[in-house]
């Protein structure tokens, strides 16, 4: 074996979850809206009254962006008025899965902080 050959390459980050992650931290509503929807709170009219500060541009601005992640799913009923509710998908639920992993992380770090 020749001594000088490489082995390894250089490993880059994942670029589409990378900014994934990137995306929903950077979305302050996304988490707020994951914890709405695990309590029940699946329509956007019932988001915004739930939330104080949140409006509903922002909110369909942010459901949008979960949604072509795939985070989310938007369901529309056909019905009049017309109804809309979101859910996670399968793929969502593996999602926050992870940021929860990096919120123990998170509280990991700051209580390794606070005993130093």
């Amino acid at each position: 074996m020749n001594t000088n050959e490489k082995i390894f390459s250089r490993k880059s980050a994942p670029e589409r979850s990378a900014r994934m992650v990137e995306a929903i931290y950077g979305c302050k509503w996304s988490l707020t809206v994951y914890q709405l929807l695990q309590n029940g709170k699946h329509r956007p009219g019932e988001m915004v009254k739930s939330v104080e500060g949140l409006s509903t541009k922002v909110l369909n601005e942010c459901l949008r962006k979960n949604v072509e992640f795939g985070i989310l799913q938007k369901n529309i009923y056909p019905e009049v008025p017309p109804r809309v509710e979101y859910e996670v998908t399968d793929f969502g639920q593996k999602f926050i899965r992870i940021l929860d992993q990096l919120e123990q992380l998170q509280d990991e770090i700051e209580r390794d902080n606070q005993s130093n």
